[in-house]
């Protein structure tokens, strides 16, 4: 873990920052939707809730700040429930939000979460660090033409391609070592350590699972609410599966 680590709930979101970004019926003035992921980010209101973002905490001027989007969106993938409960054919991962890049005039990064609504793209959250892109690419560096995931539960990130699944930080290694491990291996591995907790389980209906469980800080919103409101159900960040509240490398907006 990085100096700049925070402990956070998986999947877990400021309810500030979703207000700020119309994520909650409270913000009276939403983000606009764009036709594609790179539009939403780069949409002028988002550039200045980015310049919010990068001056808090007195950083830099909000004036100063400047953010840009650097490159494309990445589709980021977490472990998928159908995998865990060994449906026929479930892919391993399954896409719940793109995420762009920004980039602050004093070197800090973001990284900026949309999800597809009626209307189009939409960012709803703002976190700092670049996580997500910079997977995907040691990812495709590691397995070329894999798929790059996240485990939530233990903030892991894998590229799994056929058979193999590698690990891409030291959380997946400890999960399943320096050289990775077969598919197979690494369902029993899931399966072992939440078969129990799946949707519609009696773990998840006493409240415990998703990333919302009854010792997450009020001022903290569940992203597995959040988003699924957003997205009439269809991004489902937390995925049911969340026993004990995991770790997040960013601090949340």
């Amino acid at each position: 873990m990085n100096a700049h680590a925070r402990a956070l709930g998986a999947g877990l979101l400021s309810a500030a920052a979703l207000v700020a970004l119309g994520a909650v019926p409270a913000a009276a003035d939403a983000p606009p939707s764009a036709a594609t992921p790179e539009k939403a980010a780069a949409a002028p209101a988002t550039l200045e809730t980015l310049s919010r973002f990068f001056a808090r905490d007195g950083a830099l001027a909000r004036s100063a700040a400047r953010p840009r989007i650097e490159g494309t969106s990445v589709p980021v993938r977490v472990l998928s429930p159908d995998f865990v409960a060994g449906k026929a054919g479930a892919p391993v991962a399954r896409v719940e939000f793109h995420a762009s890049k920004a980039v602050a005039s004093d070197g800090q990064t973001a990284s900026l979460w949309t999800v597809r609504q009626a209307g189009g793209w939409q960012v709803v959250n703002i976190a700092t660090g670049d996580d997500e892109i910079r997977y995907a690419a040691q990812g495709a560096r590691a397995l070329p033409g894999g798929v790059v995931f996240r485990e939530p539960q233990i903030d892991a990130w894998y590229v799994q391609k056929g058979a193999k699944v590698l690990p891409l930080d030291e959380d997946a290694v400890r999960a399943v070592g320096r050289n990775g491990t077969s598919l197979a291996a690494y369902r029993e591995r899931v399966v072992k350590a939440y078969g129990d907790k799946l949707p519609a389980s009696a773990y998840a209906r006493k409240g415990a699972a998703g990333g919302y469980a009854t010792q997450a800080p009020a001022h903290e919103e569940p992203l597995v609410t959040a988003v699924a409101a957003m997205a009439g159900g269809g991004a489902v960040l937390a995925l049911g599966l969340i026993g004990a509240r995991a770790r997040r490398r960013r601090r949340t907006a």
